[in-house]
């Protein structure tokens, strides 16, 4: 399947790079567009009991509560001043005859102690807009925001419009800083990893058209359903680094078959069926990873399951399709541009007269698997370690915190809890429905009498519907208010009445109920998927399921540290946030979803290079070994390009980005250093045989229908161990075949000399004409007869057949 795409996309280059040029039209101009069209918030469960209280408030009652909050103040004046009430009375004057304006509710006309500050030097205003949903209101706050100004005193607006209109500009402001900190930074390394500027020039291309891609499709899927404004950060965060990634290996391989010797159509060919085929095996991973979001039901989560899917699968599918075109027409001219770099000079012969047995990654791989035992317990202990403060964590719910500090929504939440009695504006609201007004009065004194409680109000009253307003001490976002919605739940209320508890605490209560009951079957999809995708792409049954243990290991040490930062307030003033004492389980679960599938991303292209080998040799030291070696410098370039597109995100102002940036870089560096360079060594060296074993049936569906890197034949069983499903030991191994030379490489390495400087520069100058467009296919696949590798590779399975027999 892979080859026969390959063949597909050199025909039809012109036309994928046309299309790709369309793609690019409609992102800039249409797909650009997503940022005002994108809601903010999404936090909450619609089915959850303080959703249904707002719905069957504002049914019974009307829609309550205040969309924006204007608090003014002055440094010298009270309110009780004339300079000080003039000209909020002014304000909110104009402002009751504005349009957009249904209600606004002043210290001045309602004279209640809350509305003013404890040194009187402050008060608010409770404004509610006339729109009837939020892109309406939103609309209106944007074109009221002036009027709000009182001459001579300062203003400060918040209120949840004000948060979703703040957090959207400042999502826009994280991106635009993002990318002009880590698109030159990503030039220069893949300048320095490639040595050319045309080579490292083609991953920042598929990054930009996987970025507008993802646009437009998120724009598509917001026609459909509500997508959240926080999906921008992701989508630019996951398709820029996916996508370099992939065309990172992309790139790598085919200047490594060039190098080899093949012409442009058939290295295209070549690099398709390897790195491409790893590249959809991986892709694939991440998507149903981001996948696992769709089942919550709050829109924020479900948001990111579309526009990471949106990212990855565009970064995949650029990788596959619009970079190989590219690569077709420029041919050897990849190499164009060369970047002198005087540490590579002394280093290329001596690299090459090492190939893969004697490489600083196959050496370190043998050295693992000399002591597996010793590396293995070592570092499982290590990431036990980090994620020790995991143990610990605290949840809470998502507040004006997200913002920087200076953030006007944020400083008028932090005000009214710290200078106004009450200190609250998120009261928990009881609607009693079915019951007349003295038979709610009693039940009012007895939420009074609860502990905890400061005061209670009635907010609204009409017929049989009263709706209560209970205010507590501390933050809505803190355990005591949220043990109180629990108690005001479980407390009966007037006899035939029905009581609904909601508000900001009882949200969430919500959240974290919603989030506990669907998490286990978030993992088992992850999980599910990744086991079968494996399966497809390796043929081993053992593998999939060590590999999801090991990304365990890996994700437990990263939220180890997310919460020793985060949480306990470590590296607050390095990072620039505000450590809130708790973690927003809703953070946990995305970054669940993004670490899971990078984790599998650099096993996926470990092991695609150590099967490539194990095919060709039988030999599962030496595959590992040179898997390693082979895959090596190109991981770890794959993972610092990575963490710079992180690293870029994490300097920008939303506190849960920089959350989920930093989990992803400790992610990165575990899975790149610890895990993929020390357990998967330890690990393939104790289990040998076992890590390609499958069930003889299962073997069989992978050696028909399998993802595998040839065009041969399948001869079941394909893999060396098959066997193994008739007894319990192991087959011993059959005689092994003698390696061949990889393909192409005559005599010497494939691997790319430098980073990936092309191994024999002075075969394929850079500056040689362009080789012709199309190699003409055969009737017969050629390789079948003259291929060394391939005949090796058909020998080798017989011979496992017969052994299996």
């Amino acid at each position: 399947m892979f080859a026969w795409w390959g063949r597909v996309v050199v025909r039809a280059r012109w036309v994928v790079l046309a299309t790709a040029g369309v793609l690019v039209a409609v992102g800039a101009t249409w797909g650009a567009g997503v940022f005002g069209e994108l809601t903010g918030g999404g936090f909450d469960d619609p089915s959850s009991e303080s959703s249904r209280t707002v719905q069957r408030v504002t049914a019974e009652l009307g829609r309550q509560g205040a969309d924006v909050i204007v608090l003014w103040s002055s440094g010298t004046a009270s309110v009780d001043d004339p300079e000080f009430r003039d000209p909020v009375t002014s304000t909110v004057a104009g402002l009751r005859q504005r349009a957009e304006v249904a209600e606004v509710t002043t210290w001045y006309d309602t004279p209640a102690p809350a509305f003013v500050a404890e040194d009187r030097r402050a008060t608010y205003a409770l404004v509610k807009l006339t729109g009837g949903d939020e892109d309406a209101r939103s609309a209106q706050f944007t074109a009221l925001r002036p009027a709000l100004d009182a001459p001579g005193l300062r203003t400060d607006v918040g209120g949840l419009v004000a948060f979703q209109a703040e957090a959207t500009t400042q999502s826009t402001e994280d991106i635009t800083r993002a990318e002009l900190l880590s698109m030159p930074v990503l030039l220069v390394l893949l300048v320095l990893i490639f040595g050319g500027l045309v080579a490292a020039g083609t991953p920042l291309l598929v990054g930009g058209l996987a970025i507008l891609g993802a646009f437009v499709a998120v724009r598509l899927v917001n026609l459909v359903t509500d997508v959240s404004i926080f999906a921008i950060n992701v989508i630019t965060l996951i398709g820029l680094g996916m996508a370099v990634d992939y065309a990172l290996f992309i790139v790598s391989r085919f200047r490594e078959e060039l190098a080899a010797g093949h012409g442009t159509a058939e290295a295209i060919r070549r690099t398709i069926l390897t790195a491409g085929r790893t590249v959809f095996v991986s892709g694939l991973t991440v998507a149903l990873a981001m996948a696992s979001l769709l089942i919550f039901p709050q829109p924020f989560l479900r948001s990111m399951g579309f526009g990471g899917m949106a990212a990855v699968l565009i970064a995949m599918l650029a990788a596959l399709t619009v970079l190989p075109a590219l690569l077709v027409v420029l041919g050897h001219r990849v190499d164009a541009v060369r970047v002198p770099l005087p540490w590579r000079r002394g280093t290329r012969g001596a690299r090459r007269a090492l190939g893969d047995e004697g490489g600083a990654w196959a050496r370190i791989a043998r050295s693992v698997m000399r002591r597996p035992a010793l590396y293995l317990v070592g570092v499982a202990v290590l990431l036990a370690v980090l994620a020790t403060p995991f143990a610990r964590i605290t949840f809470g719910g998502v507040d004006e915190r997200v913002l920087p500090a200076d953030a006007a929504p944020r400083v008028v939440s932090e005000r009214i809890a710290a200078e106004f009695p009450g200190g609250t504006i998120a009261p928990i609201e009881v609607l009693v429905s079915g019951a007349a007004a003295d038979a709610v009065r009693p039940f009012a004194d007895r939420i009074a009498a609860l502990p905890g409680v400061t005061g209670v109000q009635v907010t609204a009253a009409k017929g049989e519907s009263t709706l209560l307003s209970v205010s507590y001490p501390g933050e809505p976002t803190g355990d005591d208010a949220r043990d109180l919605v629990r108690t005001l739940r479980d407390l009966p209320g007037p006899a035939g009445a029905q009581v609904l508890v909601g508000g900001r605490p009882a949200a969430d209560v919500d959240l974290l109920d919603s989030l506990g009951d669907r998490l286990p079957w978030m993992a088992l999809l992850m999980a599910g998927a990744t086991l079968l995708l494996l399966f497809l792409a390796f043929g081993s049954v053992v593998l999939p399921v060590k590999a999801v243990l090991m990304n365990l290991l890996s994700i437990g040490a990263s939220f180890g540290v997310v919460v020793w930062i985060f949480q306990d307030g470590h590296l607050a003033g390095l990072l620039g946030f505000t450590s809130t004492g708790f973690i927003e389980p809703s953070n946990l679960i995305l970054m669940l979803a993004v670490l899971f599938g990078l984790a599998t991303d650099y096993e996926v292209f470990l092991l695609s290079r150590v099967r490539e080998e194990w095919d060709r040799t039988g030999d599962n030291s030496a595959s590992v070994a040179t898997g390693l070696q082979r895959t090596g410098r190109i991981i770890t370039a794959a993972a610092l390009l990575l963490i710079i597109v992180v690293a870029g995100f994490t300097t920008g102002g939303m506190a849960y980005i920089k959350l989920i940036g930093v989990g992803m870089i400790v992610a990165i560096v575990v899975d790149a250093t610890l895990v993929r360079a020390l357990l998967v060594p330890a690990t393939m060296r104790l289990l040998g045989r076992w890590n390609w074993w499958a069930p003889a049936p299962l073997a069989r569906l992978w050696a028909r229908y399998g993802l595998r890197e040839t065009d041969d034949p399948a001869d079941p069983p394909t893999t060396p161990d098959t066997s193994a499903s008739a007894s319990p030991v192991p087959s011993p191994p059959a005689p092994p075949v003698p390696p061949a030379p990889a393909a192409g490489t005559r005599g010497g390495s494939a691997d790319a000399s430098g980073w990936f400087t092309v191994a024999d520069a002075a075969s394929t100058p850079a500056d040689a004409p362009p080789e012709p467009d199309v190699d003409p296919e055969p009737a017969v696949d050629p390789e079948a007869d003259v291929d060394p590798e391939a005949a090796a590779r058909r020998t080798r399975q017989r011979d496992n057949a017969r052994v299996a027999e």
